[in-house]
């Protein structure tokens, strides 16, 4: 992209989320332009403590302050800042988020004008039930053999949600007063002679994980289907030193395919011995020869190493 565009410029965001998905999703919404603080408790985001480089990813830009919210003070600093956000984010139970009043019941009652995102592992009831990224992934079939997935699709695809949650929230906002948030906030009345109350969104990790999980769900990607492993034109392959992703699902990519490995080009890539041909072919070229072939005969492969 050419341009940066900036749909969240003039919004504020507070968030109490800790861990990864708040705070992916608070970097995003940094990135669209929104003015983003962060409340800590005193000893800070454990994921400082277990990769202090994703912390410092995820936090630039941002304004961080810690505060005990189960102190007086802390709940001083935690009102001062609610009274001057237009979202809040968090990513706790929902009968924690009580004990420290902020049940959105209460939330709205204090502050009518302020939207909440509320990231929780299940969606509804099952929002106090444990989790994490990998249970919600075993939930909806994306968990195979007794490997881990190989990165947490759940986490990353709830801030994905929770992102587009402060975009709805703030679209909403924004097209019933033309002001920024803060300013219209401010006022009794909209333009129009109507109030304008906050909205509460729920994002459930779980829900990430089924969105994720649709493409197996409609028979994609398991191991029988077309590309799960059915199609020989849509593999990983080794070759003399490292291996090679091929990607040629199309027909005219598959036609070409084959004509490079010496096939006929009509070569049918659902036939079962097609894959060893292909294997075959792939085992005697290295990386540099694999990705000029790429190149030269325009075949989305990419090389990898070991």
């Amino acid at each position: 992209m050419t341009t940066n565009p900036q749909p969240l410029a003039g919004i504020r965001i507070l968030s109490l989320s800790l861990n990864l998905p708040g705070p992916a999703a608070l970097m995003r919404c940094r990135n669209l332009g929104a003015t983003c603080i962060k409340l800590e408790p005193p000893t800070g985001d454990p994921m400082v403590h277990y990769s202090a480089q994703a912390y410092d990813e995820l936090h630039q830009g941002v304004e961080v302050m810690r505060a005990d919210l189960k102190s007086a003070d802390g709940q001083a600093r935690l009102q001062a800042e609610l009274a001057r956000a237009d979202v809040l984010l968090t990513s706790f139970r929902p009968s924690a988020l009580s004990k420290l009043g902020l049940g959105w019941d209460a939330l709205h009652a204090a502050y009518p004008y302020l939207s909440q995102v509320a990231i929780v592992g299940g969606a509804g009831a099952a929002a106090e039930t444990p989790g994490h990224d990998l249970t919600y992934q075993a939930e909806h079939g994306l968990v195979t053999g007794l490997r881990l997935p190989p990165t947490l699709f759940a986490d990353m695809g709830g801030a994905l949600m929770a992102t587009e949650a402060v975009l709805q929230a703030v679209t909403a906002l924004r097209l019933e007063r033309p002001l920024t948030a803060v300013t219209a906030r401010a006022e009794a009345q909209a333009p129009t002679g109507k109030t304008l109350p906050g909205q509460y969104f729920e994002v459930a990790l779980a829900d990430a994980a089924a969105f994720l999980a649709l493409p197996r769900r409609w028979g994609l990607t398991r191991p029988q289907d077309t590309i799960g492993g059915a199609h020989a034109g849509y593999q990983i392959y080794a070759c003399r030193d490292g291996r090679i992703a091929v990607a040629a699902l199309e027909p005219h990519f598959a036609r070409r395919l084959m004509e490079t490995a010496g096939l006929p080009s009509e070569t049918d890539p659902m036939a079962s011995e097609v894959k060893t041909r292909l294997a075959a072919f792939f085992a005697t070229r290295t990386r540099g020869e694999l990705d000029a072939l790429a190149a030269s005969r325009d075949i989305p492969m990419h090389s990898l190493g070991d």
